[in-house]
């Protein structure tokens, strides 16, 4: 499932499509949506915002489409009406006189007035958006000490979007990584300047993550592991998807577990319990 930093991109890619022109044509591709097509020609697009893996393509005359991903979702922008050759469904269409912005294969979507949009569930539940919001390593440091959250397994903590809205499951192994701090233990067992650590590097993670094609290694490693011929697979991440090899700082073998039903990948030495 894409997470917040590519949801963020996607939602960059839309909005530098349509964003300010006006709308030829609306399409969904779920007959329930199809009611909301007229009511949306016409206007143009003021805005795309994010709410985590959320996004909410904001129109001229007050309405939102609010869509997530989930799983399968994608969006791909093309010259207007230059339709991709794909077995997908198209889910959701935006034309005007230059581009089309069409999302595929995802089914959460839901069209809203602008005033009901803070009402829907997801939104109405998520916590922070790192890459649209500001948000400070304290204030993340301030939730991960509330009654909410600080008896919460890590493992299962980061992936509530009720912390953080746009963690997902690479983001959640690298961010307990980089803060060296065992997913099998709490906030509550943590100590205070670790709480911080990890504060600043979900901040941290995340921007990174946004500002290059999400990729969370150190950088400048990241960078030497692509000149010697390393595939991306092999220079992203510093654990995840790394089950066996070394860990880049002690060399300890990388560990696969399952928790909260995904997988989870950490270094038994740097992030001892």
């Amino acid at each position: 499932m894409p997470e917040g930093p590519e949801i963020r991109k996607a939602a960059d890619e839309v909005e530098k499509a349509v964003k300010g022109r006006d709308v030829l044509e609306v399409h969904f591709g779920l007959e329930r949506l199809q009611g909301y097509e007229d009511l949306l020609q016409g206007a143009f697009v003021t805005g795309v915002d994010t709410k985590g893996k959320a996004m909410l393509t904001r129109f001229s005359n007050g309405y939102t489409v609010y869509s997530h991903n989930q799983l399968y979702g994608k969006w791909i922008i093309r010259n207007v009406y230059n339709y991709p050759k794909t077995n997908r469904q198209l889910r959701f269409a935006i034309h005007n006189e230059k581009k089309s912005a069409l999302l595929y294969s995802a089914s959460d979507i839901e069209v809203l007035p602008d005033e009901e949009v803070a009402l829907h569930p997801f939104i109405a539940k998520a916590g922070p958006d790192i890459l649209s919001e500001q948000v400070t390593p304290d204030m993340l440091t301030e939730r991960l000490q509330s009654k909410r959250f600080y008896r919460r397994k890590w493992s299962s903590l980061l992936l509530d979007q009720g912390f953080v809205a746009g963690i997902g499951n690479y983001l959640r192994s690298e961010i307990l990584f980089t803060s060296g701090i065992s997913p099998l233990i709490r906030p509550a067992d943590t100590p205070p300047e670790k709480l911080q650590l990890a504060a600043e590097k979900t901040i941290e993670l995340i921007e990174q993550s946004y500002r290059h094609k999400g990729i969370t290694n150190d950088l400048g490693l990241a960078e030497k592991l692509q000149a010697e011929g390393k595939t991306r697979r092999q220079y992203r991440h510093w654990v995840f998807a790394r089950e066996g090899q070394s860990c880049r700082l002690c060399g300890t073998p990388v560990t696969k577990i399952q928790a909260a039903s995904r997988r989870l990948y950490y270094c038994s030495d740097c992030q001892k319990s």
